[in-house]
């Protein structure tokens, strides 16, 4: 489950015929019900931006509900097995290479970008700036382009960094160094990751985002662009409760670990590569597993826009609501 919202920051459209520029904001991790009419009673700088713009209930993300292959999906406008960003780790067998949620120098290679074009590459190919801050893969080249300015991401950006990066990216819009300015911001994620998405931490953060959001609408009006700028805040996915106690999967109770040569991730959804002769028997094994699904590739439900990812592995386990996969 997804929240996003668009604002243009105007209680009236333009003109069909104004150019405006655009602010793109992800939320990581941000659960479409943070933002409930109950929530926004709390949160001033949200409830703002819904009443002059639009807010949608919620959106389904692409499969697999993960960061990186939806980090793609919202700038491409493409299903994974499109542009081939299919999970937060991955493995191109071909040539023993890992991507690793964008920590290993690897993960910068084109070849995991190059399936497919995002926005900010379109953008510089028609001659438009685009100035981003702390996107994962703005310091990529992708498709041989990269943006005219990436602020790099390093381990969790803070609130003082993500207020700072709002700040810096109207004023590129402002002065004219970019038309379009798009800004990461991770810790609501980082928080209900580790303390669970209705904990107080993860709510303390919620307020963080909250503040920034009321200084942007005071910046946009200061420097005068409420004409000039479409806003939009979108997130990757959301998450639901788990319980560490009775709800997770341990593989190596059911198969020998040295029969794979693979896996990637641990969590919801998980990548394996068996040794060849092993496929079939690891598959039986796995297949009478409670509360995990196992699919050969080609048996993957079309329906998840999945399987013809040339980075997907031999076997993926997804499993059911709430259940964490791990070796």
């Amino acid at each position: 489950l997804l929240a996003a919202f668009l604002a243009s920051l105007l209680p009236l459209p333009a003109a069909p015929s104004a150019h405006r520029k655009l602010l793109v904001v992800l939320l990581d991790g941000f659960r479409f019900d943070y933002i409930d009419d109950s929530e926004l009673e709390g949160l001033p700088g949200f409830r703002d931006i819904v009443n002059m713009g639009v807010k949608v209930d919620y959106m389904t993300p692409d499969f697999p509900s993960l960061s990186y292959p939806n980090y793609y999906t919202l700038m491409t406008g493409r299903h994974c097995e499109v542009h081939q960003m299919i999970g937060n780790y991955m493995w191109d067998q071909k040539i023993n290479v890992s991507f690793d949620i964008g920590v290993n120098k690897e993960s910068l290679l084109p070849l995991w970008w190059n399936g497919s074009e995002p926005l900010w590459v379109t953008m510089m190919k028609e001659k438009k700036n685009v100035s981003m801050y702390y996107w994962p893969g703005c310091e990529v080249e992708i498709l041989g382009v990269r943006p005219s300015y990436c602020r790099e991401y390093f381990s969790v950006p803070t609130d003082k960094n993500f207020a700072d990066a709002i700040s810096d990216a109207l004023e590129s819009l402002r002065n004219g160094s970019a038309e379009m300015a798009a800004v990461y911001y991770e810790r609501i994620d980082v928080e209900g990751h580790h303390y669970g998405p209705s904990s107080q931490q993860r709510k303390n953060a919620l307020k963080e985002v909250d503040k920034a959001l009321s200084n942007m609408i005071t910046l946009i009006k200061s420097k005068g662009l409420q004409h000039d700028v479409n806003v939009l805040l979108f997130s990757d996915h959301g998450m639901t409760d788990i319980s560490w106690a009775d709800k997770v999967i341990e593989l190596k109770n059911y198969i020998n670990m040295s029969d794979t040569i693979q896996m990637k991730d641990r969590g919801p959804v998980v990548s394996l590569w068996p040794a060849p002769e092993k496929h079939a028997e690891i598959y039986q094994k796995l297949k009478v597993v409670e509360h995990m699904h196992i699919y050969n590739k080609q048996d993957i439900p079309d329906r998840f826009f999945y399987k013809k990812g040339k980075f997907v592995s031999p076997l993926t386990l997804v499993a059911e609501k709430g259940w964490f996969i791990v070796e």
